[in-house]
């Protein structure tokens, strides 16, 4: 069983203008509201991609019913920690250019970070567990790490995609996946710019250091795969972009499908690389139509 850990969701509203007038009244001309959130995209593209997971996590308030409704909905299992307050609304405007306007979540008790750590000391040998996004300011800085030793424990498979110290912390505990973008991959290991040689060199060593199956996505020019036996380059396909959210959490998405139904690397790693495109392209997160229709234009090379 596949399992999404989020642990700062949100409602994302995305207002499309004409065109934004700071300090007056602006007028809408379309808008739309998802459950947002890393893990929680993983699972919805998931499901549109024909596999179950369950959505774990903190909700709370009418924003934190909202996510669950709507996921499930969409029939993707939910097994949140509630808690007080609200969860988070982050607001997105499109006029041309996109402006962001992101909530504060609310607090998390360590009572309520106890519950989700017994969550994950409850799963099973064989199941993923996909640890996605930013954590809450009122979290520990270590909570990722409480996380993933829990579930070590459990012998599950970890997919990391966070940044920063956690996606440091989290790559000692030898994923089964992780899938940091170029810019994130620059900062762990202290560069400015990487260059694709730069790349190519820091994504070996990170599975010689014991990462089963590395992803480094790069937008439209492309992604890099490194596993123990192979390293692999895929062009893009190109379109028009549309949505800069959750491209990444696709290419998650789209890679654990076809690798849970049995595909061979190259195939899953195209797979990935359309799933990212194709949510891209599109308004919301990709459709399984979509990324089917991408897929034959991805070209996978070995390096």
């Amino acid at each position: 069983m596949i399992y999404t850990c989020t642990l700062n969701p949100s409602v994302d509203y995305i207002v499309h203008l004409d065109e934004l007038h700071v300090g007056e009244l602006n007028r809408s001309v379309k808008t739309f509201t998802f459950p947002g959130g890393k893990g929680i995209n993983v699972s919805r593209v998931l499901k549109r991609l024909d596999v179950d997971s369950t959505a774990l996590g903190f909700v709370g308030g009418f924003t934190g019913g909202f996510i669950e409704s709507e996921l499930r909905k969409e029939g993707i299992a939910c097994d949140f920690v509630h808690v007080p307050g609200q969860t988070r609304i982050n607001v997105k405007l499109k006029a041309g250019r996109e402006t962001e306007i992101n909530g504060e979540g609310p607090m998390i008790a360590d009572d309520d970070a106890t519950q989700l750590i017994a969550k994950i000391g409850a799963l099973s040998a064989g199941d993923v567990l996909v640890l996605a996004g930013s954590a809450p300011m009122s979290l520990s800085a270590d909570m990722y790490e409480r996380l993933a030793a829990r579930a070590v424990k459990r012998r599950v498979r970890l997919v990391v995609d966070t940044s920063g110290p956690a996606l440091e912390a989290l790559l000692a505990c030898r994923p089964f996946l992780a899938k940091p973008n170029h810019h994130e991959l620059a900062e762990l290991f202290g560069a400015a710019v990487l260059t694709k040689e730069d790349i190519i060199l820091y994504g070996r060593r990170l599975v010689e250091r014991g990462v089963e199956h590395l992803i480094v996505s790069m937008g439209g020019a492309g992604a890099f795969y490194f596993g123990r036996e192979a390293t692999l380059f895929a062009e893009a396909p190109k379109g028009t972009v549309k949505n800069s959210v959750g491209a990444g959490d696709s290419m998650v998405a789209g890679f654990l499908a076809a690798h849970t139904s049995g595909k061979p690397i190259e195939e899953a790693f195209a797979y990935s690389v359309a799933a990212g495109s194709a949510t891209a392209f599109s308004e919301d997160l990709c459709t399984k139509e979509e990324v089917e229709a991408l897929v034959d234009r991805v070209r996978v090379v070995r390096l």
